[in-house]
């Protein structure tokens, strides 16, 4: 009888006692520089340059230092202002950015409530500043070729947020996983180069897709460099002739998908031809005014062939093909498939807006108070940046790539203990990091200047 050889991968488990003196230990090592690049960009001079919100002279904490705290809090995985203050109950966080103490939740929410719409305005002009440091850096670096600073594609799109419980600006709308519950509506642009969010409104749940669509992007351009094309790309919600007016005004492109009710009739009459590579599928362009347009506009589209209908007993003469029709109103020189094709990477905009939404808690954080929410909606929304941001100027593929819920995994959750020693602030983190190639890059964003 042979003897077994084989060897298991595992020993029997060594007996553990617990000491409680380990002193100054993080889990969360790894969003040390995020607080570090935060101070970089210029975040804390932008608040106290553009936030004008004026408290008592006994009061401890500005609304900056209340956007900080949530912010950084959001990046470590808080959902709620009461585990943003227990992410800041880490003595290592607290040390290395120099607070001496952090206000409790009610006080964090009382201060948001003190916002007025033109907080939530400042606060989105710091984003663009902050944004317009980083582009500026990344074409420096070279991270950035200079020529996608003259046009780019913006994925525009709106998302549901369902709200339980009575917070104002929260109504019924359309809801299609809690239908007849109340939600919020907001309305988000995405950089498809970057992944950043461009702007984003917090809106009432029964606000329509398009609404104030117009004044959005406006708005946007306005931050955006100049001379730089926006190229706009968004569904059948935005197929508004009054957006399409404005963006012919100010000379911005656009593709947007077409609502097929009412044109399937004139579909039909369009003279469809093959398209070359592609079995099945057929295509065509024709110009056409709508009801309330000024003038006409180009269409495109493409069908494929699903079925066919069966009318009468003689099946060979009377069967009638079903198509699938994808129909777009666009400025750009595309042929009808390079449209539609166009059109499909619009597909990540969709992920990436439910990334925010699900894993950097995007209108997550609410309050009572419209006002407060809709700060608190634009702290996710710099939290979010944040991490594109950081991701982008590392120029490193991996960071790129990964997921808010990975980044946070493999690199914001890392050990690490905090040392003094000649006056220096040192923190020892593991030798043998899982992934070493992000996280070097990720601690360098630390030391950018």
């Amino acid at each position: 009888m042979s003897k077994n050889t084989h060897k298991s991968a595992k020993k029997p488990a060594a007996k553990i006692r617990y000491q409680h003196t380990g002193k100054k230990l993080t889990s969360q090592a790894g969003i040390i520089p995020a607080m570090h690049f935060l101070d970089h960009i210029g975040f804390t001079e932008a608040c106290q340059k553009h936030l004008d919100l004026q408290r008592g002279n006994s009061a401890r904490y500005s609304l900056g230092d209340s956007i900080y705290l949530t912010i950084i809090g959001i990046i470590a995985g808080a959902t709620s202002l009461r585990k943003v203050v227990f992410v800041w109950a880490d003595q290592v966080l607290r040390e290395v950015g120099g607070w001496l103490s952090i206000p409790d939740d009610c006080t964090l929410g009382r201060i948001f409530r003190c916002g007025k719409l033109k907080h939530v305005t400042q606060l989105e002009q710091i984003n663009h500043i902050l944004r317009q440091g980083v582009w500026h850096r990344a074409l420096k670096s070279g991270t950035w070729l200079p020529g996608t600073l003259y046009r780019g594609w913006i994925d525009v799109d709106s998302t549901v947020k369902t709200v339980y419980g009575q917070q104002e600006g929260a109504e019924k709308g359309y809801n299609p996983t809690k239908k007849g519950s109340n939600s919020y509506h907001p309305l988000v642009a995405f950089c498809s180069h970057t992944k950043e969010i461009l702007q984003a409104w917090l809106r009432s749940g029964s606000t329509y897709t398009s609404n104030g669509i117009v004044g959005f992007m406006q708005q946007l351009s306005a931050q955006m460099p100049p001379r730089m094309r926006l190229l706009f790309r968004g569904d059948s919600g935005f197929f508004v002739g009054e957006l399409m007016d404005w963006l012919d005004q100010a000379r911005h492109g656009y593709l947007i998908k077409v609502k097929l009710k009412g044109l399937a009739a004139l579909l039909d009459k369009q003279a469809w031809q093959r398209v070359p590579g592609h079995t099945g599928w057929e295509q065509c362009d024709f110009f056409h005014q709508c009801g309330q347009w000024e003038r006409a506009r180009r269409f495109v589209a493409v069908r494929r062939k699903t079925a066919f209908i069966t009318k009468g007993p003689q099946q060979a003469l009377l069967n009638e093909p079903v198509y699938d029709y994808f129909c777009y109103v666009t400025t750009e020189r595309l042929s009808p498939w390079q449209a539609h094709t166009t059109y499909g990477k619009r597909a990540t905009c969709e992920t990436w807006l439910d990334e925010a939404k699900n894993q950097m808690g995007l209108a997550q954080i609410k309050s009572h108070d419209f006002m407060a929410s809709s700060l608190l909606f634009q702290c996710a929304v710099l939290a979010y940046n944040t991490v594109r941001w950081m991701a982008l100027l590392s120029d490193n593929d991996e960071l790129k790539r990964w997921e808010i819920q990975t980044i946070r995994t493999f690199l914001v959750r890392t050990a690490g203990q905090l040392l003094r020693g000649g006056n220096q602030l040192k923190v020892k983190v593991p030798s043998n990091h899982l992934h070493p190639t992000p996280w070097a890059d990720w601690l360098k964003l630390s030391f950018i200047h």
